[in-house]
């Protein structure tokens, strides 16, 4: 009986350890606007998971913090905020790594699918009201190895 409960047990920890998501690579971002260059700390989504799963169940994001979504190849994205229990901006970026659109203030927890209308490389997830606050405008620049903008080239897929 105890070896069935050992195997059990270890099986069971097993599947728990392997089930558990590798964390998601953290790297710097920059946006340049007409005035000023705005510097943040963004965890990058690039694989179903990730994306799917965003900024779910988090309760607060330092004003310096951000979530980035990799969409390559680019798509037109539907995004939402089902689970998500803080207000977020998001900025959808073209290939190049100029803002297309800016969703402003979303809604927590609404199911309202919120698209830019154009295929985009990536959008980034900033805190609420955050982009207005800092001037941040479509047409303005994200730079990140993603877009290939920095002197650093985005990882090959």
């Amino acid at each position: 009986m105890k070896r069935i409960l050992f195997s059990a047990f270890a099986a069971l920890s097993l599947s728990t350890l392997s089930s558990m998501a590798d964390p998601m690579e953290v790297t710097p971002l920059s946006i340049v606007t007409t005035d000023t260059v705005h510097e943040f700390t963004v965890e990058v989504a690039n694989d179903s998971d990730e994306i799917s799963f965003g900024l779910m169940e988090r309760e607060s994001m330092d004003a310096d913090k951000g979530m980035l979504f990799d969409f390559n190849p680019p798509r037109e994205p539907s995004m939402y905020m089902k689970n998500t229990l803080i207000p977020l901006d998001m900025l959808f970026i073209a290939e190049d790594g100029h803002v297309e659109m800016i969703a402003r203030n979303t809604v927590p927890g609404s199911l309202r699918t919120i698209t830019p209308g154009v295929p985009v490389r990536a959008v980034l997830e900033l805190n609420g009201g955050l982009a207005a606050e800092l001037g941040i405008l479509p047409g303005d620049t994200v730079q990140h190895p993603l877009f290939g903008n920095t002197g650093a080239e985005a990882p090959a897929d």
